[in-house]
């Protein structure tokens, strides 16, 4: 079992694995190149379920827990280890500075926002925003989605209170509603099991949108110009639009036409949060007998649950995927150091990836010496700006928001880190949506503060809109150039 820590002890948590209960030894299926169930013995055993996890549900019911992870157990795998393998090695060219991460998706996906049209939205931007990038850079860009998996939060309070009523606070679709309600914040394991439905079908639409003709370089270069054309700061992109457009033509009048123009590779990732589900979905490699999480090709550990001695990094440490690490700027030289001995020994490129969220005002002090210390340690680890965390607040009418120009000077600020340190600033990962919510301040489209009401959609965080998303890939474009 995990043990749960709360905000202020800790608890042991009902919690079963995923052997069966009866003291057998699970059976392991064949599935393409994985097994059905981690067994006990292997790659050195679920060794994380006896220490300390946090940011856990607490399940009233933990016999129905036991039969929902049981059941998860059974199931077949959402991603498979040769595709984990492929980003980990697509991921090692980022670490080495041969390519560029756009990382990007949903603060929190919805059990209701699975439809086509959403995913689709939101696959659009990320496609758009990764034309941009790779033009500009001259680099492959990795795309990877926030996407078929991202249903759980972490969250800085355990309980919520409204008008005298307090409750357990919303930890994502996964766990609990919404809703302000007793009955829905109780956490419901049967919700894990509509976690992994979800991502299976959200993975589906991507696989046939990125492979069958929607990901078509010509068509999303068309989706930019038409942009270029509706943005107030259209003629500050038009250059590099024509650029694209000039470059494009060429290839055409050469008779090129390229396989690599009409379909995209496209990963997925989430925050590994939910032990009890990651540790469900985990399975033995038959080619390797070693682990790897299925419910997703990259997992990372977040701020609020990289404790050194913890499960998180326990379990991460256990599994082939490539792994992220959110740091934030109370982050110390001597743990950036402690995560990679503990996740990347071997000092495999793509293997480990830091996603600094620092906050605009603390990128420029706090993150050289990470970069610099982490460089001279001889590790060549993967450098990523979360622009989105370290800039959050409160407006007056009580939506937690960010300013554009916050996100884009953390962005610009973690460039010049770089520059001045002559390393590679490796990619960004935002919080965005194809969506045209009011969400956070500012953009091209500008979003005022008195705004935030109309279309406030997200149930956590606030998100770049469409708008804004591309304003920030046609701004990073000309700060990589400017590299």
């Amino acid at each position: 079992m995990f043990r749960t820590l709360t905000d202020d002890h800790v608890i042991r948590a009902r919690v079963s694995t995923i052997e069966p209960t009866d003291g057998r030894t699970a059976e392991p299926r064949s599935v393409v190149g994985v097994t059905v169930n981690a067994n006990t013995s292997v790659a050195g055993g679920n060794t994380w379920r006896d220490l300390p996890a946090a940011q856990q549900p607490e399940y009233p019911d933990a016999e129905a827990l036991r039969d929902v992870l049981a059941d998860l157990a059974s199931y077949p795998p959402l991603v498979f280890a040769g595709e984990c393998d492929q980003l980990r090695a697509r991921m090692g060219a980022v670490a080495k500075g041969e390519a560029f991460l756009l990382q990007g998706g949903d603060c929190a996906e919805a059990f209701d926002a699975v439809s086509a049209d959403h995913i689709r939205a939101k696959l659009k931007t990320l496609l758009q925003m990764s034309a941009v990038l790779t033009y500009a850079a001259s680099v492959p860009v990795v795309k990877v989605g926030r996407i078929a998996g991202q249903y759980s939060k972490p969250r800085s309070k355990s309980t919520e209170t409204r008008d005298g009523v307090t409750l357990p606070t919303y930890r994502g679709d996964s766990v609990n509603g919404f809703a302000f309600t007793e009955e829905a914040r109780v956490p419901d394991p049967e919700r894990l099991k509509q976690m992994y439905h979800a991502s299976a079908s959200t993975l589906n639409l991507v696989r046939a949108f990125t492979t069958g003709g929607y990901a078509d370089l010509r068509q999303v270069h068309a989706w930019n110009q038409d942009f270029v054309k509706s943005s107030p700061s259209g003629q500050r992109y038009e250059a590099l639009a024509r650029e694209i457009d000039n470059a494009l033509n060429f290839m055409k009048a050469c008779g090129t036409d390229p396989a690599e123009f009409k379909a995209v590779e496209f990963y997925s990732s989430h925050e590994g949060l939910l032990l009890d589900y990651e540790s469900a979905l985990t399975r033995t490699d038959s080619r390797t007998g070693e682990l790897y999480d299925t419910s997703g090709h990259m997992v990372w550990i977040g701020e609020r649950t990289r404790q050194m001695d913890g499960a998180h990094i326990e379990f991460a440490s256990k599994i082939r995927n490539p792994i992220g690490i959110k740091l934030g700027p109370t982050t110390t030289v001597d743990e950036a150091l402690g995560y990679i001995e503990r996740l990347d020994p071997e000092r495999e490129p793509g293997r480990l990836t830091f996603i600094v969220r620092m906050g605009a005002d603390k990128v420029r002090d706090k993150l050289p010496d990470l970069v610099e210390k982490v460089t001279a340690s001889g590790a060549t680890v993967a450098w990523v700006t979360d622009p989105m965390h370290g800039n959050t607040f409160e407006a007056a009418s009580g939506h937690k928001t960010r300013r554009f120009d916050d996100v884009l000077d953390e962005v610009k600020g973690f460039f010049e880190v770089h520059k001045g340190l002559g390393t590679h600033p490796g990619g960004i990962h935002v919080e965005l949506t194809g969506d045209d919510v009011t969400e956070c301040v500012g953009g091209g489209h500008e979003i005022f503060v008195d705004d935030l009401h109309q279309r406030y959609e997200t149930a956590c965080d606030p998100r770049l809109n469409r708008s804004q998303s591309l304003d920030l890939a046609f701004l990073v474009a000309e700060m990589y150039r400017d590299q």
